[in-house]
This record gives C-alpha cells, structure tokens and sequence, in this order.
C-alpha cells in the first residue's frame, strides 16, 4: 500500500513491483489513497499494467486525525477481509496507518509486514518539536515490523543515523526499471518532440523530468542552464511535469534572458519519449531516495548532471555514467554539461556505460527477487 499515486519514483516502483508479482503468480492487490491538490496521478500505469488498484479516499498525506482514523479503520477492515500473507506498506503516512491497522486486526494480522523508506522526513522538513514526535513514532512503528527497506544505502544511513532501528532490522533494495533496448520507435520519439520543440539537430537539448517544488530546486536548474548559454553553448532545457513552483521558475526563466531557451511542457505520461529526445539529463535537488527519473535517463543512455543528494550516488557512478557535483554548486553543474556538448563521443560512452549499468543492477525481477528473500527472512 501506498498513499498516494502522484507522480514520481515511489508510486511507478510500488505498480512494477507489484506488476512482477503478479507476473509470478502471486495475488497482489496495491491500495492507494488520494492525491494532494494539483498532483498528476499514475493511475494510468496500474491500467496499462493490469495491476489490481484499490482506492481508500481516507488515505491521504496531509495529517488529519479523522482522516486519518477512517484510514486506519478502512485498512483494518481490509486486512481483515482479504488476510494477506504480506502487507507491504511504501511511504510515510501509508507505513503509520498500515502497520497502526494491521496491529489492530486481531487474528487476521499478517505474518509479514515489511516498510519501505522511500526518503524519509524525518530531519530538514518540520521544526524539531515535529521532528521529535515523528522520529518517536516511527521507533515504535518498526518494532512492529518485520523488516524495514531502504532504497539506497545514503537513505539507510540516514535512517541509522537517527536511530529508527538497529542494522540488523534493515535491508537495501533498490529499484527496479525495466530496460528495453533503443528502437525505433525512440528513434521517432526524438525526432518528433525536437521538431515540434523547434529543437535543431546540433542543439545541445536538456531535459529534467518531475515535480517543480522547493526540495527539487527548480531555479537552479534554470540557473545552470544560464551558465551553459554563457560558456557559448547553443542549448535548451526542457522540463517535464508541474508543480507548485512552476509560475516562480518561469519567472526566473524570464528575468536571466532565457525564457525562449527554455522548455516547459507540463505532465507527460510516456516519458521514456523525452528522455529520447534530449541529450543529457540534470538533477538540481537538495535531497532524494532513489532518483527514478535518473535510473530512466541512463536507461535511454542519456548520461546525467545531478547533484550529490542522497540516493543519487547510487545511481549515477561518477566518471562513468555522469557526474555527481554539491547542492547549489551551479557552476559545476554547467562546466559539465559544457564538456558532454562539446564532446558527443563522451555523451556516448557515458550514456552506453548508463544503459550497462542499469541492466545489472536496476532490473524490476531484481528488485522482486529481492524483496522475497526480505518477504521470507521476515517470515521467521
């Protein structure tokens, strides 16, 4: 379960995980609540996946203790009537409510309840009387919990750091994205979305993909891409999805001059398309789990610009599939982007080492078949 399908790496994990599943012959059912005011859903991928979709309206982020109660009573009875072997919860207030309904179930509590950390916002996002209260709850959620997974060993850490629960509590699995092989189809993708764009062949295009909201630091993306345009560079950016800081990064777009180098083209549901159509990707955020969009970057063999947040390191090895700079460090960010313009040899071997690289480690039956082995070790 999972509270919400917004756009992003935790909701798409959460489908092609279960997805796998099923493909395995396991009875899957993902519920998931609500979206927040102005989210873009991927209810869509459940459809085209044909993955079992149970909605819980109660479900959602925002704290509210009736809501939040009818959530917890709405899984219960969930539990109850199904009685899953594994309840497997993803995220913060579907892993409180979850494992708070499953405690709660009596005789049809399962036998397996595994959490997943996607991130966390336990530091850096509540002052600390909050900090405090949700650090406390989380210790005590996960001594009712089997097994508790991170998607990355820097989200681990984190998770250690604070003290939720002992080493031995924990496991990594990342994720996992399945890997197609370039085509023809991407062929036409790129050619289609540059011409629609008025994007020439010799441009320099690129692309950032999810949610323009402060922990992404939209405006040094736009920031970066000014250094770019400085050095002589003939570039553009393009941005994919929305969010409550898109009016303030057009804005910023407008006041450094580079509002008609840059791209903003909102919610786009096949997004492999725009990866194919750019030539590198760049991640300016502050703090992230696992960065989907650049697991499906080096997957399309673009390589990527991203700053050292989080989980990032583990995706992208520096060097070798792209390059890993500080938080802010705009300058950095657009001296690289520079080298991979000038130097499309560089763009392709990086981008080819990315694609190698995410077949070994990122594959979805990877990710199911570790999430088993936790499934069984919980079991015991």
């Amino acid at each position: 379960m999972i509270a919400r399908l917004n756009v992003g790496g935790a909701a798409l994990s959460v489908l092609q995980l279960a997805h796998e599943q099923e493909r395995r012959g396991h009875d899957v059912t993902v519920v998931a609540g609500t979206l927040a005011e102005g989210e873009e859903s991927m209810e869509y991928v459940a459809e085209e996946l044909g993955t079992h979709l149970l909605k819980l309206p109660a479900l959602q982020r925002p704290l509210s203790p009736r809501a939040d109660l009818s959530a917890i009573v709405g899984l219960r009875t969930i539990i109850r009537e199904r009685r899953p072997d594994v309840l497997h919860t993803h995220t913060a207030k579907a892993g409180a409510t979850g494992r708070l309904a499953a405690v709660l179930s009596g005789s049809a509590r399962p036998p397996v309840i595994v959490h997943t950390y996607h991130g966390h916002v336990l530091s850096g996002y509540f002052d600390r009387r909050w900090e405090h209260v949700f650090r406390t709850a989380e210790w005590g959620l996960a001594r009712v919990t089997g097994t508790l997974v991170a998607v990355s060993e820097e989200v681990q850490a984190d998770l250690l750091r604070l003290r939720v629960a002992p080493r031995s509590r924990f496991a990594v699995v990342h994720y996992g994205v399945d890997v197609p092989d370039w085509n023809e189809d991407d062929e036409r993708a790129r050619e289609r979305i540059r011409a629609e764009l008025g994007i020439g062949d010799e441009t320099f295009a690129i692309g950032w993909a999810g949610r323009l909201t402060a922990i992404k630091r939209p405006g040094d993306l736009i920031r970066t891409l000014r250094a770019v345009l400085d050095q002589g560079v003939d570039a553009v950016l393009v941005l994919v999805g929305n969010g409550e800081l898109r009016h303030q990064t057009e804005e910023l777009a407008r006041t450094l001059g580079v509002e008609d180098r840059t791209h903003f083209v909102g919610f786009q549901r096949h997004v492999r398309e725009w990866y194919a159509a750019v030539d590198a990707s760049l991640l300016t955020s502050r703090n992230e789990g696992t960065p989907v969009v650049a697991i499906e970057s080096l997957a399309v063999g673009r390589p990527v610009v991203a700053t050292r947040a989080g989980g990032t390191a583990t995706v992208v090895t520096e060097g070798e599939s792209g390059y890993l700079l500080n938080v802010g460090d705009v300058a950095g960010l657009g001296q690289r982007l520079v080298e991979l313009a000038r130097d499309p040899a560089l763009r392709a071997r990086l981008g080819a080492a990315g694609v190698a690289d995410m077949r070994a480690r990122f594959a979805t039956s990877h990710m199911a078949d570790e999430l088993e082995r936790v499934y069984e070790r919980s079991r015991r």
